[in-house]
């Protein structure tokens, strides 16, 4: 069917506006626009039939003059984007299903091949007249800020991309989680358990790295993404763990890191520390949370009885290098799978002793139980020192001493 044909047939479904006249041929040149395109087709309509050109005067049966009114739709985009700070924007469109079923019902009945949608269309000039006002830049791939329009509502809902920043921390402070806990009791309601705050725990590492950042740009919240954690009981020392802040829906985008890094280690107060690095994506979360990283331990172990340093030295020697079969931790058992993993010990030697208690120095693969692996979790674990001294031990306290963030291994 030829182009005038296909044309006639479109006009003879009822009023139809240049833009959506147009569209059903716009992927078939490049250079004009779909309103142009649709004026040039109506008016060689005109001429091949011999007919009066007449301007459009009803309203259009595919898109309700949805174009007459870009400019309007521009302003409400920049309005609902007023007070954030954004140098990119992305436009999208929630097609309303009428319009939608009244163009696939042409396309479908005239088989055109080269149509574009209305929602393309819409994107691409409510953006450019957004562009325009603004002198902001479209980004169709990482966006700050991104607006979907509803025609059938006349409402413009902002989605505002999040911000990412790698670095690593410090935790001093025992009895710290990393992340925030709802309260076991009410799950964040607020009870008389909580102190009606909500939360298992007053303070959490996430917490006292994410409230400056968020007080620093406007933001939501802030989510600390970490290479593994430890124990709340454990600190976080030497290198630090490495960590990626991700700021939800923040109002600012162009913070200096350096003096956030300040501001944190301000009001943490020596209980926290960071060392910030560089602005991140958020692809870079997963491939942080999926690093099987080395780990090293300090460990202060108490053992039932006296023993001779030789017999700790050969004990220790004995788990050196060996693959550790441990099943799943009772004291984690309510909240991890019931599975058997196998870690191996890399490294293990004793470094001191305090108090008639060993300092251990522990280097294991990423998710080695190092509680476990010293007392043995009643045979969970095996071999243990526990196993191999056939003495009761355990540890008395456990500091991370270093994390190798991605990249950073052999």
């Amino acid at each position: 069917m030829e182009i005038n044909e296909q044309v006639e047939k479109i006009l003879a479904y009822g009023a139809c506006c240049d833009h959506c006249l147009g569209r059903f041929f716009g992927k078939r040149s490049h250079g004009l626009t779909n309103d142009e395109r649709g004026k040039g087709l109506r008016i060689a309509h005109v001429l091949t039939a011999n007919t009066p050109y007449v301007v459009l005067s009803d309203t259009c049966w595919i898109c309700g003059n949805f174009f007459d009114d870009i400019t309007g739709w521009a302003h409400k985009v920049c309005s609902a984007l007023d007070g954030y700070e954004y140098a990119t924007f992305l436009v999208g469109c929630r097609v309303p299903p009428l319009i939608a079923e009244n163009e696939e019902m042409v396309w479908s009945d005239l088989s055109l091949s080269d149509p574009e949608p209305f929602k393309s269309e819409v994107n691409r000039e409510v953006g450019k007249a957004v562009s325009a006002i603004t002198g902001k830049v479209v980004d169709f791939k990482k966006p700050d800020v991104i607006v979907l329009i509803d025609p059938s509502t006349g409402a413009v809902e902002t989605q505002i991309n999040s911000l990412f920043f790698y670095g690593r921390y410090q935790k001093f402070e025992r009895g710290i989680p990393q992340t925030h806990w709802n309260c076991r009791t009410c799950r964040g309601a607020g009870c008389e358990k909580c102190n009606y705050t909500g939360k298992q725990y007053l303070d959490s590492v996430e917490e006292l790295i994410g409230r400056p950042a968020i007080e620093a740009f406007d933001a939501e919240n802030a989510v600390l993404h970490g290479a593994g954690r430890e124990d709340i009981d454990a600190r976080m020392i030497g290198t630090g763990r490495p960590f990626i802040l991700e700021i939800v829906a923040p109002k600012k985008r162009t913070i200096d890191l350096k003096i956030l890094e300040t501001e944190i280690n301000r009001t943490a107060d020596g209980r926290v520390a960071v060392a910030l690095s560089h602005w991140s994506e958020r692809s870079d979360v997963e491939t942080l949370k999926s690093s099987k990283a080395h780990k090293k331990y300090r460990i202060l172990v108490e053992v039932d009885g006296q023993i001779p340093a030789e017999k700790l030295v050969n004990a220790l020697n004995t788990l050196k290098g060996v693959t550790i079969h441990q099943r799943t931790p009772e004291r984690v058992a309510h909240r991890r799978a019931d599975k058997v993993r196998e870690r191996k010990v890399l490294d293990i030697e004793c470094v001191g002793e305090q108090d008639g208690q060993f300092i251990l120095e522990v280097l294991g693969e990423a998710g080695l139980y190092i509680k476990e692996l010293i007392s043995g979790d009643k045979g969970r674990t095996t071999p243990s020192l526990a196993e191999i001294l056939q003495l009761s031990a355990h540890v008395v306290s456990l500091d991370v001493v270093q994390v190798e963030g991605p990249k950073e291994g052999d």
